[in-house]
């Protein structure tokens, strides 16, 4: 009986310690979602939601560039949903690629196109009324069966200005101005009274909301408020990134999302877990660099931040130890900064910087202090924020390189023991092989000139949509690798040349995934990429991939603008890594009755002796018994 009733604390204990670990899970566009801060300044407010929370609760950001509320559905909710528990949050925005054919569902299109004998690329866009809310409501159905709270945020505004007022399209009303899709095809310039909400996704979110009897955040309404404080030039200047009127910079995202866990807060929606700090806080509040390789130069972001601040103005000083340097620019880098806030507020972005010269452990401190006398300072006036870093190096193994030319076709060469993913294209072709213009540029460290023949690749179709202003799913171009039977794969660099053709608005993200890109890591942004300028890329991963595991990359391209003719090129991809033999080889399994064994002898992963190792693969496996009566790995 006394080892029941133990039991069944142990058992009551466990659930205790899985239920006080909770989630949010954000669900969003391109607005919402993670990106590299080494490779833009564009922000998603969902990379700071959790900086609201509590100790106890992580915000898991699920959000994607380019997803509709479809995509949310069908590729966002699916990946989310195995991670959802009893007790999580779920919050769901979106609005700004349901808008793609300008209020007709992408899917209907296609369907109308091919009874005509015709094709449609764009599958993206809902109806507000209708598919818009089909696609929120079954994420929000499956969220509340798997036993988790779901909220719906309306759309973040288009910082489109008109008379000092965010205009109607960009609060998501394309009442103005839309499409209706009828039995002899689309018909265009359709508009309807501003008190009329048809075409209006933010009301019909929140219509949704009301339906299902869940809680409702209007951050269209709140955004709208946020912009029009600012006005239109300084709007763009302070919250955003500098590409448009649509994606932020950390400023912008930050205040986004506070003020989203404010509208919450005030709503009782996770009112006891969300902290509104009117102090002096950084983000991140730990500076884990993570592992890298010896001799490479780390560089992470944090964001100082204060609301409400006493007194009203004031400095806040930015020092750090030996080994650690800091900057607001990327450019200059010193061992101290000065940052200086008024109207009781603060949001500065610096960097810092970390130089990994020898092996293992970087340890060292950021401190942030405010100026003057404690009683004239703000509250919480002085933070240290830990700082780690790990240098590792590659050793061992056989060197595993696989290089794609791509000057006359898409083969490859590989070196060492590894299994390639050959290129492939979605929702995109290759034009042709050939020098992109005569006027072609590449860095002078290459000694490449003008002659060098790329890969000129085209989307499906040849027109690249007027707006598009972020990744499209569907349209790809991927390449990659994966460990030979009976090894894992350690990846340490990956590079490629990229450049536009044609014109001065060719963008294109680039990314890396070990989960078949149910979440990716960026290497590369750049939009409006200057025509025939190409670009390097290099990334220097610390990934590794066990048997089975594959790494992909992808570089997912747009057009700033409607435009034919125009081509991305690419060249010289290479992956490169160090394979050894896997860790599950069964070693500690192998029969020990040294009459197996001969101490001069050597025997494959199966137990069986080689006679004549120099008969043996360069990339097989070999144990030899050493006269100690232990066991040794060989690589050969």
């Amino acid at each position: 009986m006394k080892s029941k009733f133990f039991f069944f604390l142990a058992l009551a204990s466990m659930l205790f310690v899985a239920s006080s670990a909770k989630k949010v899970h954000t669900l969003g566009d391109s607005t919402m979602a993670p990106y590299d801060e080494n490779a833009t300044v564009t922000r998603g407010w969902g990379m700071y939601f959790g900086n609201f929370l509590t100790n106890g609760w992580t915000c898991v950001n699920y959000a994607r560039g380019g997803r509709d509320s479809r995509g949310g559905y069908n590729e966002l909710w699916q990946t989310a949903k195995k991670n959802v528990e009893a007790g999580d949050y779920v919050i769901i925005s979106f609005a700004h690629n349901d808008e793609k054919n300008d209020g007709m569902d992408g899917y209907q299109l296609k369907d109308y196109y091919e009874s005509i004998g015709q094709t449609w690329s764009e599958l993206r866009g809902s109806i507000p009324y209708s598919t818009y809310k089909e696609n929120l409501g079954k994420i929000v159905d499956e969220s509340i069966a798997l036993g988790a709270t779901p909220i719906i945020c309306s759309p973040v505004c288009r910082s489109y200005f008109s008379g000092g007022k965010i205009r109607r399209n960009g609060r998501h009303d394309l009442g103005d101005s839309f499409s209706i899709l009828t039995a002899d095809g689309p018909k265009a310039g359709n508009s309807v009274p501003a008190s009329d909400h048809t075409m209006d996704y933010a009301y019909h979110s929140e219509q949704l909301a009301k339906e299902k009897g869940i809680s409702f955040v209007d951050l269209t309404t709140a955004t709208a408020a946020l912009y029009e404080s600012y006005g239109d030039a300084k709007c763009h200047e302070y919250l955003f990134d500098g590409e448009g009127s649509t994606h932020f910079n950390t400023t912008g995202a930050l205040l986004v999302a506070r003020e989203c866990a404010r509208l919450m807060k005030a709503q009782g929606i996770m009112a006891d877990d969300i902290v509104l700090p009117t102090d002096l806080s950084v983000t991140p509040a730990n500076g884990d660099f993570g592992e890298a390789y010896r001799g490479q130069t780390l560089t992470k972001e944090f964001t100082l931040n204060g609301f409400g601040l006493t007194p009203e103005s004031g400095t806040v000083t930015i020092t750090a130890t030996e080994g650690i340097t800091l900057s607001t620019n990327k450019k200059d880098w010193t061992d101290a900064l000065t940052a200086t806030y008024a109207a009781s507020t603060l949001v500065q972005t610096f960097y810092a910087q970390v130089t990994l010269a020898e092996n293992g452990q970087f340890t060292g401190t950021i401190t942030v202090s405010a100026n003057g006398s404690a009683a004239a300072s703000p509250a919480g006036s002085t933070i240290e924020i830990p700082v780690t870093a790990t240098a590792i190096v590659l050793e061992g193994g056989t060197e595993v390189k696989v290089y794609w030319r791509l000057e006359s076709d898409d083969s490859y060469e590989l070196t060492g023991p590894a299994t390639v993913i050959p290129e492939s294209w979605t929702g995109m072709y290759v034009q042709r092989y050939s020098n992109p213009n005569a006027n072609t540029t590449w860095p002078e460290w290459t000694g490449f000139d003008a002659s060098r023949k790329t890969q000129r690749n085209l989307l499906t179709g040849d027109a690249w949509p007027a707006d598009e202003i972020d990744d499209n799913p569907s349209r790809y171009i991927q390449w990659g690798i994966k460990p030979a039977t009976g090894t894992t794969l350690s990846i340490d660099e990956i590079s490629l040349f990229v450049c536009g053709c044609g014109g001065n608005g060719m963008c294109s993200h680039i990314y890396y995934s070990t989960d078949n890109f149910e979440t990716r890591t960026t290497i590369f942004e750049m939009k409006k990429m200057p025509a025939n300028n190409m670009q390097y890329v290099e990334a220097k991963p610390v990934v590794k991939l066990s048997e089975g595991q594959e790494l992909l990359v992808r570089v997912y391209p747009w057009y700033n603008g409607a435009a034919t003719g125009k081509t991305i090129c690419l060249s010289d991809l290479t992956i490169h890594g160090m394979a050894s033999d896997a860790s599950s080889t069964g070693i500690d399994d192998l029969p020990t009755d040294n009459s197996r064994w001969d101490g001069s002898a050597t025997y494959d992963l199966c137990g069986r002796q080689i006679d004549n190792r120099k008969s043996v693969n360069r990339k097989s496996f070999g144990i030899v018994r050493q006269s100690d009566g232990t066991f040794k790995k060989i690589i050969y």
